[in-house]
């Protein structure tokens, strides 16, 4: 019985060998590679021809009947590539698992009930998605914009559908979850308004310092092209201790109303520096207690 069994073992042992150092292995393993790279090489010049017809097409939005701006062309160009991406390389997938022999029906089936099974536990995820696609379509923001979303504050790099990039101004990259955004502050849609506050001393004159200060507001425009119009004088907007406040509003292009407001108070300092009007500093006014009271009024002194 032992020598039975022993022969029978050989037997398939040298079968194996046989098929293992035969042709016939070889050449099915060949032919299963050489397709698998068929279907890999394929599938990344389809990629490569959809985003290059995408970014065609995108490049004659002004001969289209509908216009978008350019910078919700290129988020809708990118999103566009990025499924254009998934779809190709998951019918690659696909095909090469049927290549290894796999059961493609069975393996999509029971992908259909896991899916529905992670999907109750995944709803954070469904959620991001499906805010993602809101936030496209309608165009809450687009790549380049400048915006603050869920306490950052930042230029938007890349906008997915699960998550958001937003890169702050001092460098960091924020990456959102779609789900998180609940408001949108889109500095990049309208133009901004940059507001000054210019302090003039009691002692001058505010009619005097008001002309001053629109002579210069005159040239800024010429000066700046992020200044948009002639910045407006609103009239003296509070009384300090030791000054008057005069505010100054520009309409500046989107995003630069800080680097407007900046420019104002440069060439309003200048200016009134040159006219002899000086920039107020803070007063104190100091009495000495064992000074006779009545010679106390003729004896304050003020300091800067």
């Amino acid at each position: 019985m032992e020598v039975v069994i022993f022969v029978d073992i050989k037997t398939q042992l040298v079968n194996l060998w046989n098929y293992v150092t035969g042709p016939q292995l070889w050449i099915t393993l060949g032919k299963g590679f050489i397709k698998i790279l068929i279907i890999c090489i394929l599938a990344m010049i389809v990629v490569k021809i959809g985003k290059n017809i995408i970014n065609r097409i995108f490049q004659k939005r002004k001969h289209n009947v509908i216009k978008m701006t350019e910078r919700r062309e290129e988020t809708l160009k990118s999103l566009t590539q990025n499924m254009l991406a998934y779809i190709v390389y998951f019918m690659a997938f696909v095909m090469v698992l049927e290549t290894l022999g796999l059961p493609i029906g069975s393996l999509l089936a029971g992908a259909g009930v896991a899916g529905l099974a992670i999907g109750f536990g995944a709803q954070n995820l469904v959620r991001d998605v499906i805010s993602g696609f809101f936030i496209v379509f309608e165009d809450q923001f687009s790549i380049g914009d400048y915006v603050e979303v869920s306490g950052a504050e930042g230029t938007v790099e890349e906008i997915g559908l699960r998550t958001t990039k937003v890169q702050s101004w001092t460098g960091e990259q924020n990456v959102i979850p779609n789900g998180n955004i609940t408001q949108v502050i889109n500095y990049s849609i309208h133009n901004g308004l940059a507001i000054v506050d210019v302090n003039v001393p009691y002692e001058n004159d505010i009619t005097a310092a008001e002309e001053i200060i629109e002579d210069v507001l005159a040239t800024l425009p010429d000066k700046y092209e992020e200044i948009v119009t002639v910045p407006v004088i609103h009239g003296v907007q509070t009384l300090e201790v030791s000054h008057v406040v005069i505010r100054v509003i520009a309409e500046t292009l989107p995003v630069y109303q800080w680097y407007g407001a900046r420019a104002i108070r440069k060439e309003v300092k200048e200016r009134l520096y040159k006219e002899g009007i000086e920039i107020p500093a803070p007063r104190l006014v100091m009495y000495s207690r064992h000074e006779n009271p009545t010679i106390q009024e003729g004896t304050k002194t003020e300091d800067a």
